[in-house]
């Protein structure tokens, strides 16, 4: 994991330092600083840091990073939509349980995956009320809860 977030702090200064064009280009720099990542990888990282591409004003597109405002916005959105849908969290081990009120689990799941949790290995969302959260190896349900609270502190027990 620690690989990973160091790979994405590497990704965010390439993107602020030089004109990225392409993934293929961002691989070249990476594979330069001694990172081996695939572009399936790479598009991921991507997705998760929110990059999309801007018209570079001349007749191409380069990549560019959210805003800090910007992010913070889509933080508090997500934040939101989770405490309107959630009702409890329980877990066993490095599997959290989110009940949610009918109908919510799809909005409750898509705003823990939106989070951007390092701890998080994915969601499963119910057909109605029940949020599945696998954590990474080595992380407990008691991790995820504190880790909550700390990025929507409305969250009560």
């Amino acid at each position: 994991m620690k690989e990973r977030l160091v790979r994405l702090k590497a990704v965010r200064k390439f993107i602020r330092t030089y004109r990225i064009e392409s993934q293929e280009v961002l691989l070249g720099h990476l594979q330069k600083e001694g990172f081996v990542v695939t572009q399936a990888t790479l598009s991921r990282d991507l997705k998760l840091l929110k990059v999309g591409k801007i018209s570079d004003g001349h007749n191409g597109y380069v990549y560019s990073l959210p805003g800090d405002e910007e992010r913070e916005e889509s933080e508090r959105t997500y934040a939101h939509d989770f405490l309107r849908g959630y009702v409890s969290i329980e877990w066993s081990g490095n599997i959290v349980v989110i009940k949610t009120y009918s109908g919510y689990a799809d909005l409750v799941a898509l705003a823990v995956d939106n989070l951007g949790l390092d701890d998080v290995l994915g969601t499963i969302a119910g057909r109605d009320n029940t949020v599945f959260v696998c954590l990474r190896e080595g992380f407990t349900g008691e991790d995820f809860i504190n880790r909550m609270r700390e990025m929507i502190p409305e969250l009560e027990d």
